[in-house]
């Protein structure tokens, strides 16, 4: 079986390309991974998956994923589409008589649940990656709830041993009330912490951008991850990557999540973590600098924490659970 993956985020791209050819299927991506053996700018190769060269050249020549080349298409069983709905409904005509999944990211808001109505109704399939996107106003339903995944293997080690507070997110500043960075700012004051991602320069916070060996390294060392989620997302895949690893997070809570402007209560930190047990959840900014302080002052109840998040995280999120999932799904006839 051969599928066509086409993405427009490349690190849950790497990811879920890993699995699907770990299941047998022969993948081609239309996206950073159109020549896997190459990499991309985030994540490094995938020397195992196929490499066909007559593809990767078609997707050069047809980069505009709103008009896909049919010879992209054809010889396809199976397509999945990350996200963008514009790739649904510019291409549904060369793309119907396929199956065809919709593959949700934690972007989708009731404009795009509509646009994607009448194609759903024509067959589209649709595999969420979080229960609390029932949350969306017209909300569509789905086929499957498929989460995203981390490799536990891969994600692990944390130590705590460098006694401050990371985060990471991109143009925080700019994206304030995607990115809760007052909230941030005005919590984290006093600690010692480090900001890691691009357009954050000049933020007394940043540390600068970090390769992906870098972050990992960096999450097994630091004993906080502070994590403001990213509107409209459930998730995000750095909180996964932090919680697979063990490191104690402190979150916003349902309240700050769930920003008014967009209308959708479909922020799951508060359903995932447990207030105390596997990291710590509120809308309180007096609260979280205490709970911050104590797991600064306290490795063993960083530890107690660490262990018990990443049972969890393992359960949730870890790549066999995940990887089972699809290949219940995918299998379907």
């Amino acid at each position: 079986m051969r599928i066509l993956y086409i993405s427009v985020h490349e690190v849950l791209e790497y990811d879920e390309l890993k699995i699907f050819n770990e299941l047998g299927y022969e993948c081609f991506s239309h996206g950073a991974y159109s020549r896997p053996h190459i990499g991309s700018s985030l994540r490094p190769p995938i020397p195992e998956m196929n490499y066909d060269s007559n593809f990767a050249d078609l997707v050069d020549l047809s980069p505009n994923k709103d008009n896909l080349d049919p010879k992209i298409i054809e010889d396809k069983d199976i397509i999945i589409i990350m996200h963008s709905p514009s790739i649904v409904v510019n291409n549904w005509e060369k793309i119907k008589h396929k199956r065809v999944i919709w593959r949700s990211i934690g972007q989708s808001v009731s404009s795009v649940e509509q646009v994607l109505k009448p194609y759903r109704e024509q067959g589209l399939e649709i595999v969420r990656y979080s229960p609390r996107e029932k949350m969306i106003p017209g909300y569509l339903g789905e086929d499957a709830i498929i989460r995203f995944y981390k490799d536990q293997l891969e994600y692990n080690g944390w130590n705590g041993k460098n006694n401050q507070i990371m985060a990471l997110n991109q143009s925080m500043k700019h994206r304030a009330v995607d990115c809760n960075y007052d909230f941030f700012h005005e919590t984290c004051k006093g600690f010692p912490v480090k900001l890691f991602g691009g357009g954050n320069e000049g933020l007394p916070e940043s540390a600068g951008m970090i390769t992906y060996e870098q972050l990992k390294q960096e999450m097994k060392e630091n004993r906080i991850f502070f994590y403001t989620g990213t509107q409209v997302t459930s998730y995000t895949l750095g909180f996964i990557e932090a919680f697979m690893t063990g490191i104690p997070i402190v979150s916003i809570g349902e309240k700050q999540g769930n920003h008014q402007f967009y209308k959708q209560q479909t922020f799951e930190i508060q359903d995932i973590i447990e207030n105390g047990k596997e990291g710590y959840v509120s809308d309180n900014i007096s609260e979280l600098k205490m709970y911050i302080g104590e797991l600064l002052n306290n490795h063993k109840l960083a530890k107690e924490i660490s262990d018990r998040a990443r049972i969890k995280a393992i359960n949730l999120f870890g790549k066999d659970n995940i990887k089972n999932q699809w290949s219940q799904y995918l299998s379907k006839i």
